[in-house]
């Protein structure tokens, strides 16, 4: 079968779709199955005897947690709607408010639906797609090379098949409609609060000054009353495994030695899955990949109060400034020492600060690695290192260590 197209909806709409289905192909034999998450509706054609074979598939998946916003990526779906949001923030744009507005409808989704065909079925298709649309608010995305096609490369439909952007920008729209269902509303859509606008705003007037693009569209990030930062004794802790990874990665001791180590000083359960492959497997590639996390480190040691400023991110992290005998580890030193030590940190609002300014960064990098540019006044690799720690700082999804995403 080959892909006819993908419609989203911030509606759950698979009532909606064999209804419509039996619409547009009244004599077809429609069964429903389940695959894991997803409710696959089978429909075959019966076109005459020694016709060809003429069938379509749709499979149906929401949002575990239907909502208006992706706050947490709790299920296939949102998983790739947060992709998708990165996706559409990295494009180019003609026309800057549409592409907000796909922002933000992306936001608001709740389900997706692929349909795959086998047969002669594109004109029946089309009918059906914009029907669907019609009846559920829902906007395509799709390829190419099918006859909803508005654009030579991979692009988005709203519900009437029209243009609302493509990868190189084009648009042929004026508006986009983005619409909350209130059943999945909770509570009144709230206005970003004060620290939201003035820590974005800070974050803008940095970029502007720097020389950083901008991109307006960018939500706000959290609020502080919506946020808890990890506590000292946490942060003591995963800055403590990092640089004991960080030596094994710059061949200071071997893995055998690292875990021997953590093991000793009743640490080595604090360790993540992948620092524990890497400990037991140290190969020259991973340990490329360990070097950068010096600036994972720097962050946490800044959010300690033993790093005095992040630094611009245009040079790498200089950890050989960090006094020894405040570092985590040390030879013959228990790292128990330096992580009891720990009673503090920064404060929730200068971590949130850095927080979203690194977010805005990253998307700048971001935008300018899809675009094939070179970003000529900030390090991308220390951006994305760094947006990395700070995430995990914030909790961000309450994801672990390992599992920390960084969309922009």
């Amino acid at each position: 079968m080959k892909n006819y197209c993908t419609i989203y909806s911030h509606e759950l709409c698979f009532d909606n779709i064999i209804p419509e289905i039996q619409k547009v192909f009244p004599k077809s034999k429609v069964s429903t199955s389940k695959q894991d998450e997803q409710r696959v509706i089978q429909v075959a054609i019966k076109d005459g005897l020694f016709k060809p074979k003429k069938e379509f598939q749709i499979s149906y998946r929401e949002r575990s947690k239907p909502s208006y916003q992706i706050s947490e990526i709790d299920s296939p779906l949102t998983q790739n709607l947060s992709g998708m949001s990165g996706f559409v923030s990295s494009l180019p744009a003609a026309n800057e408010k549409i592409k907000g507005l796909l922002f933000q409808k992306i936001q608001t989704l709740n389900s997706e639906f692929p349909i795959l065909s086998h047969g002669n079925l594109d004109d029946e298709l089309r009918i059906l797609t914009q029907n669907i649309c019609q009846s559920c608010d829902g906007i395509v995305f799709t390829q190419p090379d099918t006859n909803i096609s508005k654009s030579e490369t991979q692009h988005f439909l709203d519900k009437d098949l029209n243009l609302i952007l493509d990868t190189n920008g084009n648009s042929e729209i004026d508006n986009l409609d983005v619409k909350i269902n209130a059943v999945y509303f909770d509570g009144e859509q709230k206005e970003p609060s004060e620290d939201q606008k003035k820590r974005k705003s800070k974050s803008e007037v940095f970029l502007k000054e720097h020389q950083i693009k901008i991109n307006n569209n960018l939500p706000f990030t959290k609020s502080e009353k919506d946020i808890s930062i990890r506590t000292p004794k946490e942060i003591a802790e995963r800055v403590t495994l990092l640089a004991t990874t960080n030596m094994v990665a710059f061949n200071n001791i071997t893995g055998e030695q690292a875990l021997e180590y953590l093991e000793k000083y009743n640490l080595l359960e604090k360790a993540t899955p992948k620092e524990i492959d890497f400990l037991n497997n140290p190969t020259d590639e991973t340990k490329s990949y360990e070097t950068w996390k010096c600036e994972c480190i720097w962050v946490l040691m800044w959010a300690l109060e033993i790093v005095e400023n992040l630094g611009f991110p245009d040079t790498l992290a200089a950890l050989d400034k960090i006094p020894s005998e405040k570092y985590p580890i040390g030879k013959d030193i228990d790292p128990n020492l330096f992580i009891n030590s720990i009673d503090s940190s920064r404060l929730k609002s200068e971590i949130l600060d850095a927080n979203d300014l690194y977010y805005r960064l990253d998307w700048a990098s971001v935008d300018a690695r899809v675009k094939g540019e070179e970003v000529h006044n900030m390090h991308p690799g220390v951006v994305y290192e760094r947006h990395y720690a700070l995430n995990w700082l914030i909790q961000y999804m309450d994801q672990d260590w390992d599992d920390i995403s960084c969309d922009t």
